[in-house]
């Protein structure tokens, strides 16, 4: 039995992708996290505006669930960039696991650039490393650094969880 995994990161960092490309490769559901927000939200990013906890509580909360409706796994793509905000995901779903696609500013400001029309305007991406909060050594999850093609990302991935080898790494 798999578990759910939610690909976080900041924006650009490719989680949707690679999201998507991972539950390909598990055979299991994939849901993008942007789906969920509530047009409040989307209409604050597009000012240019920062969410704050009280915009991203019920987004969250919407999250959890569908994890919680995926115990046998499922792969979500959000950012959860606080580790308040994976709790909150870990008390509808206690055994998820975080794939935290990590990567220096300038490669993702790169990548971000490389997407137009997206409602998240690369002038909130500093905001979005500055409120980050890697994943902690008690996390369920693996840090991998994107600056690499989609394909080795998931490879290291299945890899670094597979339960043959008893270990996780970051």
């Amino acid at each position: 039995m798999a578990s759910p995994v939610v690909v976080m990161g900041v924006s650009g960092s490719g989680k949707s992708t690679v999201g998507a490309a991972l539950a390909q490769r598990l055979r299991v559901p994939f849901a993008d996290a942007d789906d969920f927000h509530p047009p409040a939200n989307i209409a604050k990013m597009t000012a240019g505006h920062p969410l704050d906890d009280d915009d991203r509580h019920p987004w969250l909360e919407a999250i959890g669930i569908w994890l919680a409706e995926h115990p046998t796994g499922g792969v979500m793509s959000c950012s959860a960039l606080k580790r308040r905000y994976r709790d909150q995901l870990r008390r509808h779903c206690a055994d998820v696991a975080f794939l935290h696609l990590s990567g220096a500013l300038e490669v993702i400001s790169r990548r971000q650039a490389s997407r137009p029309g997206h409602f998240m305007p690369a002038s909130l991406l500093a905001s979005q490393f500055q409120t980050l909060e890697p994943l902690e050594p008690d996390e369920h999850g693996v840090s991998i650094n994107v600056d690499q093609d989609i394909d080795s990302i998931i490879d290291s991935y299945v890899t670094l969880t597979d339960p043959a080898t008893e270990e996780e790494t970051r």
